[in-house]
């Protein structure tokens, strides 16, 4: 069974440590303790929670894509014709190529509130720490 620490999770929701032992201590999120006393989160729990913290922050609108990352603009690059837009969603950077018509007229500038919503038919899947490419043995 997998388990996090408290400073494992909080990375993985992109909060702080002391965010996520609020958390606990206020019985949201549940955990245990290991031999050592130090405070674990169940793999399976932390997914609920990340979850239902998706759902709970879910904006009401309707659209097929699912993935969307709210963050600030921190750099934009306009050429002639295209613009290259670049966003820090909480750890994540988010860098999206539009046309420079587009950026002008959504305002985009270093600074600005934005969501990136992408929507892929091809996501790449990557376990941390496993050498091993899919289909090699």
């Amino acid at each position: 069974m997998t388990t996090f620490r408290i400073s494992e999770a909080a990375a993985l929701l992109g909060v702080s440590s002391d965010t996520v032992r609020r958390w606990v201590d206020a019985g949201r999120l549940a955990a245990g303790r290991d031999e050592h006393g130090h405070r674990r989160v169940d793999g399976a729990d932390l997914a609920a929670f990340a979850r239902a913290q998706i759902e709970e922050n879910d904006d009401g609108g309707r659209s097929s894509a699912r993935n969307r990352f709210r963050g600030i603009v921190t750099e934009v690059v306009r050429d002639a014709v295209m613009a290259q837009v670049e966003i820090a969603a909480g750890p994540f950077r988010v860098v999206s190529l539009m046309s420079r018509q587009a950026a002008d007229e959504l305002g985009l500038e270093a600074g600005v509130v934005a969501v990136a919503v992408i929507k892929s038919t091809n996501v790449v899947v990557e376990i941390p720490g496993h050498e091993r490419v899919a289909g090699q043995v």
